[in-house]
């Protein structure tokens, strides 16, 4: 990576970083000229202040802000009452990033990802606090939400972490209105519904095999207008375009298994966690996207959990770590393989996938089991 820096380089998504930092903050500006943005608005505050020192040491910028927020990350995870029982999830989390790590510092979830744990070990004592540190990492990245509606439904004071969440939405949307873009605040749910299926989603296995075997006119092939790779083939649009509604019944149907488990005397902190783990591992599984990045969130849902119950949470923790190994596989070592439809890159693409189906169902039996304890084993209320 130094020298990247030193000859004034980028890498992967920070080259897009770079560009759009350079274009000034007009995300109508972005269309036709690169990728077209697909963030929520805060993001343009990190891709923006990389370039603190110039274009030339953008990628050192953005490197610098990953770090810093990594190390406070770090430092509260191993601090006060963690001081003995967050070291090792603190090493498990820098064991993931060994493999991760190429997508943590060139994507915008390495931003956010601190922010999410943070969050979560907060969320039991100060749940308004953790809502704050959420809502902000939603409007830089939209996976976080995924995390909210667990401490909404676990939390005892629910009422505090909505009222905390509307005002941070309340402020962003505010001051992007009053900036004059106030017609572009929803634009990435509008370009992220544009997508077809993409090479790495779960749902996409079949065509990818299908590509393989040159079956059905199956290919994969870059949709260049979102720089993307998507797989193309019979019923691939119409899979497309279940993606979405899959997702929001999925997310219902996650949450009605999160609301029945704390009715029937599930314990809120175990909950929270579990629950977070379900629904950010539905968001990637019931996604038409599924880029290699994603993986990144469950890693502070883990982490927490590890640090919650490191007995309970061994299952989750192994899975991730094969689920990481494998992407990091895909990608960046073998990316191109995989885009010619190599045989045995799709073997690992599947065992990929077939590895997040599996944390799944672990996370939905795990929510069920916890309302079946009896209100005799639950733990006091979070404040």
């Amino acid at each position: 990576m130094f020298s990247f820096f030193v000859h004034g380089d980028t890498f992967s998504d920070t080259e897009q970083y770079r560009q759009w930092a350079l274009l000034g903050y007009n995300p109508s500006d972005f269309h036709g000229t690169i990728s077209p943005w697909v963030y929520p608005v805060l993001a343009q505050v990190p891709i923006f202040a990389a370039n603190l020192f110039g274009p030339s040491l953008y990628l050192l910028g953005w490197t610098l802000i990953i770090t810093a927020l990594n190390a406070a990350g770090l430092v509260f995870l191993t601090r006060g009452r963690r001081a003995r029982s967050g070291i090792a999830p603190a090493w498990f989390w820098l064991f993931f990033t060994v493999f991760m790590g190429y997508l943590s510092f060139a994507r915008v979830e390495g931003i956010t990802a601190p922010i999410v744990l943070v969050a979560l070990l907060y969320a039991a004592e100060r749940p308004g606090v953790a809502a704050v540190l959420l809502s902000v990492a939603t409007w830089i990245k939209v996976w976080p939400a995924a995390v909210v509606l667990p401490l909404l439904i676990a939390s005892a004071r629910r009422l505090r972490v909505l009222l905390a969440g509307v005002a941070v939405s309340a402020v962003v949307a505010g001051a992007t209105v009053l900036s004059g873009a106030g017609a572009h605040l929803l634009d990435f749910a509008v370009n992220q519904g544009e997508r077809g299926m993409q090479l790495e989603a779960t749902f996409s296995t079949p065509w990818v095999w299908l590509s393989v075997f040159g079956l059905g006119g199956s290919r994969i092939a870059d949709n260049v207008a979102i720089n993307s790779t998507e797989v193309y083939g019979p019923g691939a649009p119409l899979a497309a375009m279940l993606m979405q509604p899959l997702l929001i019944v999925a997310a219902v149907a996650g949450a009605l298994m999160m609301i029945c488990a704390l009715r029937r005397g599930a314990e809120r902190e175990e909950l929270l966690l579990e629950g977070s783990l379900l629904m950010v591992t539905a968001f990637i599984v019931f996604n038409k996207v599924g880029s290699p990045q994603f993986i990144i969130w469950l890693a502070p849902v883990v982490v927490a959990g590890l640090v919650h119950n490191w007995d309970r949470w061994k299952i989750p923790a192994t899975l991730l770590m094969g689920i990481a190994f494998t992407t990091f596989v895909i990608y960046p070592l073998f990316y191109t393989p995989l885009i010619h439809a190599n045989p045995v890159m799709a073997a690992v693409l599947t065992i990929r996938n077939v590895l997040l189906v599996t944390l799944l169902v672990w996370a939905v039996r795990r929510t069920v089991e916890l309302g079946r304890r009896g209100p005799d084993r639950v733990a006091p209320a979070p404040k």
